[in-house]
């Protein structure tokens, strides 16, 4: 497994959204949120299997992160493991719980979305 370097862990931890774009679709890029779990980056989507950009990386794609005014190239690799889709949860929970739509992002549907990013 290859993480991400400390500093760009703690921007993941701090900021509320990213964009995501995948090489699938360059041209759009989709606002999404993103967790910080036990130095693990991870994404899920609140659309469930339907989210676009989520289809993509799930089918092997490589996608770049936007945020803080930078580009960060990504890959996803699906968490299957209870404890790691739980983790995120918790932080989904904790990083967005003044959000209306926090719970919205931990519904048993989204769960088998949650991605574990690696840089590439």
């Amino acid at each position: 497994m290859t993480n991400f370097d400390a500093d760009t862990l703690n921007e993941l931890r701090h900021v509320q959204e990213v964009a995501i774009r995948t090489e699938k679709h360059p041209k759009n890029a989709v606002v999404i949120w993103v967790v910080v779990a036990d130095d693990e980056v991870f994404v899920r989507s609140v659309r469930g299997t339907k989210g676009r950009w989520h289809r993509d990386l799930a089918a092997g794609g490589p996608a770049t992160l936007e945020f803080a005014g930078r580009r960060l190239a990504v890959q996803a690799i699906p968490a299957s493991d209870p404890a790691a889709v739980g983790r995120a949860s918790g932080e989904y929970l904790r990083k967005y719980q003044p959000s209306p739509y926090a719970q919205a992002m931990v519904r048993s549907e989204v769960l088998p979305t949650t991605l574990r990013l690696e840089p590439r």
